[in-house]
């Protein structure tokens, strides 16, 4: 089967892009697919993990990557992502064994037990290759390479992503999750090894040629360029309605959510169907839009109701691997929190309803209560798998997170009834909803907890009120909470990304304004700390403040990419710098200063001049002077991260409402340039890229919405201001505020905007804060409380 795939490499990887577009190279359904084939292997795997030994050190003992760390004790004789290994290679002429992975990589885990501990495998790897570590989240540009590989060559990917290299780091072979022994007519890892190098020393120039074209090729498709400036205005209208309509056939009416098992949150296509839902309300489409909105609210309740969200600690895990979203893959990623609550801060925006408020303050209070560093950078993740238990010699997926019967009756006592109830906790264990929830039984006798009855019912069934069954759920979730924190903790990626936190700023400066529109008196239990919301807001300026820093050079105006123990030798990606300032964007217009409105506009030039394509359009992920990066890709992906592009093209159309001038017809003119580069892609397979089409439909919006609100900063109704621009869902809106009073504000906009300087100079004299909603600074007459404010907006 091996020898096969080697045979077929030069004929395979010729016909695909000789047939195909870029627009086929990272399809929704073959990343679905191959999740399938990912959960197919466990049947092969134990999912127990072992401690590691000491017995051996490698070179990644010296590196700062938790991921790299992990492996610093195994027999492999590792190398980081350098010169020294591609050296290596070279004088021994042998080819690389590449290894890419993250540290709560649940396979990743795996991989490493089975074959990089065994003694076995590794005499194989230090005999016939050079092994080399890569951490993605640190790397994101060397994976990008290798993963577009494997992608093109055999339709799908994933990790731990296992490549074979060239001396000169052309990819020869490659493939995902591989188990140590032969089973089925499978190949195991052995005998991968022993193939590989029999290919290489007899069929050498074969595979060399063939990675050679292969590289060019992918080279070629993933660096496409625009055939006109701006798309084709109907494609500018129209992406967004092609989208919302192939993600409704793959709607799953029975428990929300967009295709099929495994499930994904995906928060962009959420974000996709609420804005097309919006449009649609705007055309008088009224029924239309309901269905659209029904879909994304029915599964935003489906998928806090499941077991992926965490009721006892607060955020959610990675994905369900049931239709139901009951049994998760336990990991937290930074990425899922951030882009989760903001979309609950959507659904609450949209619905007043304090459910969606309730999801995204849980999420928010996860952050701060575990995984915030003292100086406010944000951690990136945790991990899936843990210790059953203190001395216990295998680590378990879930082991953290999961219950029995007796232990819930022992910790809750005289309510334990109602909440296994609620909870759909059982004696044998309550990962039977589906087949697909644990086919192999390893949750046997264990619970996940799911909520699958109306709490209003619940609540009657036990005779009590409404307000007093929270108040019991909320008491038993702190019980277990506090028995939770006495068992072993997950291992915690303590690696603080740029990008990652530019997400949740965003989410935690949002919260800040969009809550105030709570009922009042409303109030939360357990796992959520009932926070005033401008406390959220320090969160994001406290984070932002970190990375300006820590990962930030005034002088050069260039960022770092993560900070673990001090900033890390890689350089940053365009994910940081479109992130952060989509982040910054936000944290100014929910009430930040001026001086993140700056820093966002600063980044944007040092973006446009480290990654713009200004011929070809769009922009690269990388800069380009990295030799060891064989590809600079313009990735357009929306997945479980928006791709750089499609947020790039949306922090562009927002700059440009705000600034005026020469400045904002550059910012839209190199938002259309990179549309374009991207026009086959929204037109034939628009549900791969739904922020994308979101930022089509913004550039082809005559005149974005400006709120000017002109105030002392120091005043409270400033505040209501803020929070009543912001209690009306309209993503084609910007927000500005000004105070007159200061000079470093007003220096600003008469640099930046004079339309701006010129309303504040006229209402410098009000005693209250003036609120004014224009459309190209074209503004309607004033208005000066909050009520009228929010009339206005929603007229």
């Amino acid at each position: 089967m091996l020898m096969k795939s080697l045979h077929l490499l030069s004929s395979s990887i010729l016909h695909r892009f000789a047939s195909r577009s870029i627009a086929s190279l990272s399809s929704l359904p073959r990343r679905r697919n191959l999740v399938r084939k990912v959960l197919a292997m466990a049947e092969e795997t134990s999912s127990s993990i072992s401690s590691t030994s000491q017995k051996h050190t490698n070179r990644l003992a010296a590196e700062q990557s938790p991921y790299l760390l992990q492996h610093a004790h195994n027999p492999v004789d590792w190398y980081p992502w350098g010169e020294e290994a591609f050296e290596e290679a070279r004088k021994r002429d042998v080819p690389i064994f590449l290894s890419i992975g993250y540290s709560t990589c649940h396979w990743c885990h795996v991989m490493e037990v089975e074959s990089f501990e065994d003694e076995v495998v590794a005499k194989l790897l230090n005999d016939s290759f050079v092994s080399i570590k890569v951490d993605r989240e640190e790397r994101p540009d060397v994976d990008k390479v290798y993963m577009s590989f494997v992608q093109a060559l055999y339709g799908g990917g994933g990790w731990p992503l296992s490549v074979f290299l060239s001396p000169d780091l052309k990819p020869l072979m490659g493939g995902t999750y591989f188990p140590p022994n032969d089973n089925s007519g499978r190949p195991g890892f052995k005998t991968v090894l022993k193939k590989v190098k029999d290919a290489w020393d007899s069929k050498r120039d074969m595979l060399v040629k063939s990675s050679t074209y292969a590289i060019e090729e992918l080279s070629k498709a993933l660096s496409a360029n625009a055939e006109t400036d701006k798309l084709p205005d109907g494609l500018s209208r129209s992406a967004v309605s092609i989208c919302a309509k192939q993600l409704s056939r793959s709607y799953d009416s029975e428990f929300g959510g967009f295709g099929s098992a495994p499930k994904f949150p995906r928060p962009v296509e959420i974000q996709l169907m609420l804005y097309h839902s919006k449009k649609l309300k705007e055309s008088g489409k009224t029924s239309e839009a309901d269905e659209d909105q029904s879909m994304v609210l029915f599964s935003l309740q489906g998928m806090a109701n499941g077991g992926m969200h965490d009721h006892i600690g607060g955020g959610f895990h990675r994905y369900s691997v049931d239709e139901c979203w009951h049994v998760p893959h336990f990991e937290k990623m930074l990425y899922d929190q951030g882009q989760l609550a903001n979309v609950y801060l959507d659904g609450f925006i949209i619905t007043k309803d304090v459910m969606y408020s309730y999801v995204a303050r849980d999420i928010l209070d996860y952050l701060r209560r575990d995984m915030i560093a003292p100086e406010g950078g944000i951690f990136s993740a945790e991990d899936a798998d843990s210790f059953e238990f203190e001395g216990s010699k295998r680590k378990k997926e879930g082991a953290f997170y999961i219950w029995t019967c007796d232990e819930i009756d022992e910790v809750l006592g005289e309510n334990a009834d109602l909440f296994k109830e609620h909870y759909y906790v059982k004696k044998s264990g309550n990962c039977d909803l589906s087949s697909m929830s644990d086919p192999h039984n390893e949750f046997d006798g264990k619970n996940v907890l799911i909520e699958r009855n109306e709490l209003s019912a619940m609540a009657s069934k036990f005779s009590l009120s409404i307000e007093k069954y929270h108040e019991i759920l909320g008491e038993c979730r702190r019980k277990l909470y506090d028995v939770r924190l006495n068992r072993p903790k997950p291992h915690l990626d303590d690696k603080i990304i740029v990008s990652w936190n530019g997400l949740v700023i965003s989410s935690f400066a949002r919260a800040s304004k969009i809550l105030k529109a709570e009922p009042e008196g409303t109030k939360y239990c357990f796992p959520v700390v009932n926070s005033q919301p401008e406390d959220y807001i320090e969160v994001a300026k406290k984070a932002a403040l970190f990375i300006r820093e820590n990962l930030y050079d005034n002088q050069s105006r260039r960022l770092q990419h993560s900070y673990r123990k001090g900033p890390s030798k890689a350089p940053a990606f365009l994910d940081d710098y479109a992130f952060l300032i989509s982040g910054l964007l936000d944290l100014y217009e929910n009430g930040g200063g001026i001086e993140w409105l700056k820093w966002a506009i600063e980044l944007q030039e040092t973006q446009d001049e480290l990654y713009l394509d200004r011929e070809g359009g769009a922009y690269f992920n990388t800069e380009g002077v990295d030799s060891s990066v064989l590809l600079r890709v313009k990735e357009d992906h929306d997945g479980a991260e928006p791709s750089g592009n499609s947020v790039s093209a949306i922090n562009l159309v927002r700059l440009a409402s705000i600034v005026a001038g020469e400045r904002a017809n550059s910012y839209l003119n190199t938002a259309q340039h990179l549309l374009a580069v991207f026009e086959l892609r929204l037109r034939e397979m628009a549900v791969a890229v739904p922020l994308m089409c979101c930022a089509a439909d913004m550039i082809s919006v005559p005149w974005r919405k400006q709120i000017v609100l002109v105030g002392s900063k120091s005043s409270a109704e400033l505040n209501n201001m803020l929070s009543a621009a912001h209690s009306v869902y309209d993503p084609n809106k910007t927000v500005i505020h000004i105070d007159p009073s200061s000079s470093d504000e007003m220096e600003f906009w008469e640099e930046h905007n004079s339309n701006v300087a010129e309303m504040a100079k006229k209402n410098r004299n009000s005693e209250k804060v003036v609120a004014l909603v224009c459309q190209h600074f074209t503004c309607s007459p004033p208005v000066f409380d909050s009520f009228s404010l929010i009339r206005l907006l929603s007229k």
